[in-house]
């Protein structure tokens, strides 16, 4: 699958890409921080989101598109300047007109920073 622009503004990196997964990294860097120097909520935001619209494109019947509709961040622990965090997304519903994805965003010791459920509409 091509990365979608903003993904590579971002640096996110695709592990692995399948109906059931997606798994993406993303190294936090000082311009994706707030103050104090931790992951900014809207990159932790993007960084969901576009794990969920691949998904949701691994999924989509050929000659479909889709925008994401809804999305909600729990934020649970900071995400340091100078770590990585994981993203693993799965599917909640698999539908004809939306799908539905949860995204864990955790450190690479395990400790989760958020958790995000959006919503993707099929075109």
């Amino acid at each position: 699958m091509e990365p979608l622009p903003f993904s590579k503004l971002m640096g996110l990196t695709v592990v692995s890409v399948a109906p059931d997964c997606v798994k993406g990294e993303l190294a936090v860097r000082e311009d994706l921080c707030t103050r104090p120097a931790v992951l900014h909520g809207g990159a932790v935001m993007a960084f969901a989101d576009t794990l969920g619209a691949m998904g949701t494109l691994v999924n989509l019947p050929q000659g479909a598109g889709t925008t994401t509709v809804e999305s909600k961040t729990n934020f649970v622990a900071p995400a340091p300047v100078g770590t990585r965090v994981i993203g693993e997304t799965t599917p909640i519903h698999r539908g004809r007109r939306t799908m539905i994805w949860q995204t864990r965003i955790s450190t690479t010791e395990g400790r989760l920073v958020a958790l995000v459920t959006q919503t993707q509409l099929v075109l």
